[in-house]
């Protein structure tokens, strides 16, 4: 079963979830290759005056990427949110998200984010002004409301639909709930019910089994899939085989998982360069570690690595020895 936002027809209905220093084009494309569906960029500045950072830069549409390209803003001025979202449509972005779901103090005390929930009003400007400021769709993430005493989230649905929004992400907690305690999907199955565009659900999904019965209760359209991608980027492959065929696939072999950290890196130091890529390898590295059976100690060896060459040879050297060493009976 596919999913269609806009007029992007979608291969699937797992997603990868934007996360901020990790959803990069690396890991972007390794996510593809497992079956995600779509793959979203990290969180852009509406303020184009900051684009010329590198960081920025590289969170820009890259020309080198498979599509569909998404691009995902936050900020909260109207005008600024459609002139980024047109310079984004313009650099080859095919769908434009806008944050207004993630809990960081540091995006919520700019009043981005999900601060945004707040004010149904201002929601609504931006929405519109993103809208009518590009021909390709766009969509926005949200959370279930400002806290659990205010969860507006079927409120701010229907505001996204009046406004032209084609499909809509729902994480199923409240601003102030950060990532505390478990996700509640009653809101998104609400929501679900009250609005015509595709909902996605998002939120502690980390299983397939996860994944299958949250898209039972809340009748979402597809699911997306954040933290638990996270050290294991072929979770995708799982939940597509289970949701389209009803199987449970074979884990993969060692060896296999050993050559795609390798290969990850390898595109990690490409991408960056080499002190940011070692950098940005050890975040990638300590998850991977813990399929490790003896990780802590690889993962001091790792992230004391002065240089990708021999930050990539003790990845090598510490997986090959995982692979060769002997499996508990399942």
């Amino acid at each position: 079963m596919s999913l269609q936002i806009g007029d992007i027809k979608l291969p699937g209905r797992v997603l990868l979830a934007p996360m901020a220093g990790i959803t990069d084009p690396p890991f972007r494309a390794l996510c593809r290759q497992f079956g995600a569906a779509l793959t979203y960029g990290e969180m852009l500045s509406s303020d184009q005056g900051l684009w010329t950072t590198s960081k920025s830069r590289r969170r820009q549409v890259q020309g080198s990427e498979l599509g569909p390209r998404v691009v995902q803003l936050a900020g909260a001025e109207p005008q600024a949110v459609a002139e980024a979202a047109r310079a984004s449509a313009d650099q080859g972005a095919a769908l434009i998200d806008i944050n207004m779901g993630c809990p960081a103090k540091k995006v919520c005390n700019r009043l981005c984010g999900s601060a945004l929930l707040a004010d149904e009003s201002l929601v609504a400007r931006i929405l519109e002004a993103a809208v009518q400021a590009v021909n390709v769709p766009v969509t926005v993430k949200i959370r279930t409301g400002p806290d659990p005493q205010r969860r507006n989230g079927v409120a701010i649905a229907r505001l996204a639909e009046r406004c032209g929004v084609s499909a809509i992400a729902v994480h199923g907690r409240t601003r102030s709930d950060l990532f505390r305690g478990e996700a509640e999907y009653e809101t998104i199955r609400d929501i679900k019910a009250a609005v015509r565009i595709p909902v996605i659900a998002n939120g502690d999904i980390r299983t397939v089994q996860q994944a299958q019965s949250v898209l039972a209760f809340t009748g979402a359209d597809g699911v997306m899939i954040g933290r638990g991608a996270q050290g294991s980027p072929w979770i995708f492959r799982d939940v597509n085989a289970y949701l389209s065929e009803g199987i449970f696939l074979a884990p993969l072999l060692r060896q296999r998982i050993t050559e795609i950290i390798l290969l990850h890196l390898e595109s990690l130091y490409a991408f960056y360069g080499e002190q940011t890529g070692i950098r940005m390898a050890r975040k990638h590295l300590g998850w991977y570690c813990q399929l490790h059976s003896d990780g802590s100690e690889l993962r001091r060896e790792l992230m004391s690595a002065a240089d990708s060459a021999s930050q990539f040879a003790a990845a090598q050297i510490g997986f090959s020895r995982w692979v060769a060493a002997p499996q508990a009976a399942a």
